[in-house]
């Protein structure tokens, strides 16, 4: 026990390096519009590679940020360089950023988003902000009050992994969304399975009820891709357009990556 709090220790003061000395890395995968399968949003992926450790997983370095709290700063850090990368991009194409509960609770999160985009000279509508249930659960009115200035100013909010619990659709009128991710659990099985096709259908009625996108996460054949498509889902993610990467010259070729999937 005393070994491991001992590496713990360790492990999170090698993490306030990496985040000072910006020795994180961001990977990015592409969200799609299924129709034309133009690239709408790159969703940012942080990772880390220690120097002696190789790969650390996102869950353990991200949960020793929240337990040491270093969150606010590892999501300072990953907003101010998606926003920067993202100016490299063409216009039309935006970034989505995962965004913790702690995070958001912060009580500065608005200003960091403001400060990330101002510096960067990214649109705020070329941001979007994804979070989890666990926020939405807790149902905090600063939080919602949060979320609702940043929606004001452009940016848009996008709720992970719909479809996991109740509260999701409980909360769904007073939360201010732009796009529900439907989770991959249903997309999986959706070409075969009834119940999941059934779930995907109503998500998107009553996505479309509130005016709200939908977004298929998960997708990897072909398959799933025509079943998603023709049930109405409008954006897609998933290694049948890419997988996570780091970015070199530009975008993924989408179109070529799924008519070799098709073929």
């Amino acid at each position: 026990m005393e070994l491991e709090a001992l590496t713990q220790r360790a492990l999170a003061a090698d993490l306030a390096k990496a985040i000072a000395e910006d020795g994180l890395e961001l990977a990015y995968q592409p969200v799609v519009d299924a129709d034309t399968l133009d690239i709408r949003y790159m969703e940012a992926l942080l990772r880390w590679r220690h120097p002696l450790l190789g790969a650390i997983p996102p869950l353990r370095f991200v949960q020793l940020a929240e337990e040491t709290r270093q969150i606010a700063d590892l999501g300072r850090w990953v907003l101010r360089r998606a926003c920067r990368d993202a100016t490299l991009w063409p216009a039309h194409v935006g970034v989505a950023v995962n965004v913790s509960a702690l995070q958001l609770a912060g009580g500065d999160f608005a200003r960091v988003v403001q400060e990330a985009l101002a510096e960067s000279g990214l649109g705020a509508g070329r941001l979007e902000l994804e979070i989890t249930e666990t926020v939405v659960l807790q149902d905090k009115g600063d939080d919602l009050a949060t979320l609702r200035a940043l929606r004001e100013t452009g940016v848009s909010i996008a709720l992970d992994d719909f479809g996991t619990g109740f509260a999701s659709m409980i909360y769904l009128k007073r939360f201010p969304f732009d796009r529900l991710k439907i989770d991959r659990s249903f997309v999986t099985d959706a070409p075969r399975d009834a119940g999941s096709a059934a779930i995907v259908a109503a998500t998107i009625q009553l996505a479309s009820a509130y005016h709200i996108e939908v977004t298929a996460e998960g997708v990897e054949t072909y398959e799933q891709f025509q079943s998603l498509r023709a049930a109405g889902v409008k954006l897609m993610q998933g290694y049948l357009f890419g997988r996570p990467a780091a970015l070199g010259d530009g975008l993924p070729e989408i179109a070529t990556a799924v008519s070799i999937s098709s073929g």
